[in-house]
C-alpha cells in the first residue's frame, strides 16, 4: 500500500508561482512513475505531468509545457511540481499519483495510488 499526501496549494495572483509537494509513505517509490493531475469544477481530471522512476524522463501536457516542471527526490520519497506563470485556467484541485508500471501515461487508469488533492486557486 502507498499513501500520497500533497501540499503546497493555495491562492496566488496571475503570473505568480507555487511549488506543490507529494510525500509518499508505505512503500518505496524509487521504482514508481509519478504523475500530477488536476481537476477543475465541472471538468474531468486531466493530466498535467509525469516523471519516470529515475527522474530521467519527464512528460507534460501541452497546456503547462514551459511553465511547469516536475521533479523528484527519491531519498526524500517526494515529488514536486514547480508551477510558474500561473493563470486563472490553472485553478483546480491538483492530485499526485503513482504507478508501478514501466513507462508513463496521461491516463488516470494507469495509476494505482492517488493523494487526496490540494487546491490551487489563481486570481486574475
Amino acid at each position: 500500500q502507498v499513501q500520497l499526501v500533497e501540499s503546497g496549494g493555495g491562492l496566488v495572483q496571475a503570473g505568480g508561482s507555487l511549488r506543490l509537494s507529494c510525500a509518499a509513505s508505505g512503500r518505496t517509490l524509487s521504482s514508481y512513475t509519478m504523475g500530477w493531475f488536476r481537476q477543475a469544477p465541472g471538468k474531468e481530471r486531466e493530466f498535467v505531468a509525469a516523471i519516470s522512476w529515475s527522474g530521467g524522463s519527464t512528460y507534460y501536457a501541452d497546456s503547462v509545457k514551459g511553465r511547469f516542471t516536475i521533479s523528484r527526490d527519491n531519498a526524500k520519497i517526494t515529488v514536486y511540481l514547480h508551477m510558474n506563470s500561473l493563470n486563472p485556467e490553472d485553478t483546480a484541485v491538483y492530485y499526485c499519483a503513482s504507478s508501478s508500471r514501466i513507462g508513463a501515461s496521461n491516463r488516470t487508469y494507469w495509476y494505482d495510488y492517488w493523494g487526496q488533492g490540494t487546491q490551487v486557486t489563481v486570481s486574475s
